[in-house]
């Protein structure tokens, strides 16, 4: 059986572009949401963030934290995973506006059920707590 190169080709560039087109779709969707947000009390040494549902049933990549308002110290940050163990991630002071290094999913990509943070607001100045996903 003989292939004619115009036609050979002409399968080269479509199965190509294909290719192309699918990996722009995947690489689309990565990118850094957020999971939740929620005041920091300066009385309250900890807080407990419970899934809700929403971006909270999509499974992740990775998980950070950022602060806006005051500085916070981190002690400890306990992430509970869904049907896997909960990591504990060491984290310290967060300073206004900044974020933390990313924490990876438990085997490469799972679903976050809620997060405990112990944590003292540094200063007078109100704190907001985000916690990010990777997708």
């Amino acid at each position: 059986m003989k292939i004619k190169i115009p036609t050979l080709t002409a399968l080269f560039v479509v199965a190509s572009v294909g290719f192309m087109g699918a990996a722009g779709i995947a690489g689309a969707a990565d990118e850094w949401f957020v999971l939740s947000q929620q005041a920091l009390n300066p009385a309250s040494p900890s807080i407990e963030i419970k899934s809700e549902g929403g971006r909270w049933e999509k499974d992740v990549k990775q998980v950070k934290f950022s602060v806006e308002g005051g500085d916070v110290e981190v002690t400890q940050a306990v992430l509970h995973w869904d049907n896997r163990p909960d990591d504990t991630v060491a984290v310290g002071t967060i300073k206004s506006g900044g974020e933390t290094a990313p924490s990876d999913a438990p085997m490469r990509k799972a679903r976050l059920k809620g997060v405990t943070v112990q944590y003292k607001v540094l200063g007078e100045a109100p704190a907001t707590l985000k916690v990010w996903g990777y997708d």
